[in-house]
């Protein structure tokens, strides 16, 4: 990580998710996600403070495609930059750097050989695979349930709810298999690594990234187009700064929030490895000077 740009980002990212997880230890407003017993209810700030509903605008619409929003401003800031930028080694470099990003993205996050990275991480740290049950009763089911993501019930699986014959805590399950409820069951108990966290680390970096080496060509050389796509990079860099404070202050605790933004700035501390090793040293080092297209040295001269 080096630059101008993304230097501050990064410590202010860092900076927002620290003052967030420290206000909501002190205040109590963070919902331990990793308790099966609290994971699927709202959050008990819910009426009263808008972002700690999870069906916000912010979380349906940006958060849980923010990969996707991240991608398609990427593309449209890479696609539009100056012609002199697009033939250099750089362009190539930052495209590599965001199809790994993407690589990463889904072992970590979708699949991996099977079930992703964190969820295997989860189910590693002690977490097992609950269905909620009636009242305040979570079910345990075998672990592969919640890698396939399956829908169970004791209609569909009764099998599974003659064997469980334990709850979560280790106690007796005395209820009756047909009165559970219908769902899909969900890791819970390990150390659940804040995903939010982890993926807008990674896409804020990025995004600084080509913030960056637009700025390293005179903004008289971009296009209006190019022009646009720096405002909308750096409005969504906004956007995921505001997100990365909101998950810090109502969800997942302490250290999930800290290992998911340690994961996220390793993952893309690896890209800078990886890249180093294929095109060699960083281009964002070229200066303005050198991004300035023959014809118009020409002209000066």
């Amino acid at each position: 990580m080096s630059g101008s740009v993304q230097r501050p980002l990064f410590y202010g990212l860092g900076s927002i998710v620290l003052a967030g997880t420290a206000y909501s230890v002190l205040n109590s407003t963070y919902l331990d996600t990793s308790n099966p017993l609290l994971s699927h209810l709202p959050h008990p700030l819910s009426g009263e403070h808008y972002f700690a509903s999870k069906s916000n605008i912010l979380n349906v619409y940006f958060i849980k495609k923010a990969w996707g929003w991240t991608s398609a401003v990427f593309l449209l800031s890479w696609l539009t930059s100056p012609r002199q930028q697009l033939q250099g080694r750089g362009a190539s470099r930052r495209l590599a750097r965001y199809l790994t990003l993407t690589a990463i993205w889904i072992v970590f996050t979708g699949w991996f050989f099977g079930p992703a990275i964190l969820e295997r991480f989860v189910a590693a740290s002690g977490g097992q695979c609950v269905l909620p049950g009636p009242g305040d009763t979570p079910v345990v089911v075998p672990n592969e349930y919640c890698f396939t993501k399956s829908t169970i019930s004791a209609d569909s699986h009764p099998e599974l709810f003659v064997q469980s014959s334990t709850t979560a805590g280790g106690d007796e399950n005395p209820l009756n298999p047909l009165q559970l409820i219908k769902g899909v069951p969900r890791l819970r108990m390990g150390h659940d690594v804040s995903g939010h966290i982890f993926l807008l680390t990674m896409s804020i970096l990025l995004l600084a990234d080509q913030l960056q080496a637009s700025f390293k060509v005179d903004q008289k050389y971009w296009s209006t187009l190019h022009t646009v796509s720096v405002g909308v990079n750096t409005l969504l860099i906004a956007v995921w700064m505001w997100a990365s404070a909101m998950t810090s202050v109502y969800f997942h605790s302490p250290l999930e929030k800290l290992t998911g933004f340690a994961l996220g700035y390793a993952a893309y501390s690896l890209t800078d490895v990886l890249l180093s090793l294929i095109f060699g040293a960083d281009t964002h080092t070229q200066s303005a000077a050198q991004a300035v297209p023959q014809n118009a040295k020409g002209k000066a001269q």
